[in-house]
């Protein structure tokens, strides 16, 4: 057997181990819709606020409300979008959608995500607001890297972005909607463009 047939071999046999041990269908394409979903739930928040709250939020009051469900709506259909999408490509690579690797995937993504989702619940409960959109932009980029082990690794470079943008918006709160813009929205449109042209275009 020549090197070059070692060297297949070798290349095979890692791909059959990541396949086990990853879970390598997400959609680069959901993450440019969730993108574009957070520009518009932004732009839609940047209107109500400026509009009819004069640049400040409260708790009671009902801009916060729809605040609230713009945000629950971005949220649901990135979600959904990407369900959706990764399910397709999942089955076009005869991939299962709920293995072991994909639970494990969805585990150490859930764990930050929904710690930090209750922690900003909390101190918004208590009349802070001006960390939430750094709070937001680094404790989902800490999922995106807890999750990465077990996924396409590129996700990482998005999630220390994501966590860089954070930190800065907690030095300057006053610029925390617009890092959430840059977070959320470009940087997802950015990230899927390139993770579509790498792994989904053949």
């Amino acid at each position: 057997m020549s090197d070059k047939d070692y060297l297949k071999d070798i290349s095979t046999i890692k791909n059959l181990m990541n396949k086990s041990s990853r879970f390598i269908s997400l959609s680069g394409l959901s993450g440019i819709l969730a993108g574009i979903y957070a520009l518009i739930g932004a732009a839609l928040t940047y209107y109500l606020v400026t509009t009819y709250s004069y640049g400040t939020l409260t708790l009671d009051g009902w801009v916060f409300r729809y605040v609230f469900f713009i945000l629950f709506m971005v949220a649901f259909l990135s979600v959904v979008t990407g369900i959706y999408l990764t399910t397709k490509k999942a089955k076009q690579n005869g991939e299962s959608i709920w293995d072991g690797s994909s639970k494990r995937l969805l585990f150490n993504f859930l764990i930050p995500l929904v710690a930090g989702g209750l922690y900003i619940l909390i101190i918004l409960s208590q009349g802070r607001y001006g960390q939430t959109g750094g709070l937001m932009l680094i404790f989902y980029g800490l999922a995106l890297v807890s999750a990465s082990k077990y996924s396409i690794g590129d996700i990482k470079y998005l999630g220390f972005t994501e966590i860089i943008l954070g930190l800065i918006a907690s030095l300057y709160p006053g610029y925390g909607f617009w890092l959430w813009v840059i977070g959320f929205g470009i940087m997802h449109i950015i990230y899927g463009t390139y993770m579509h042209f790498k792994y989904d275009v053949k």
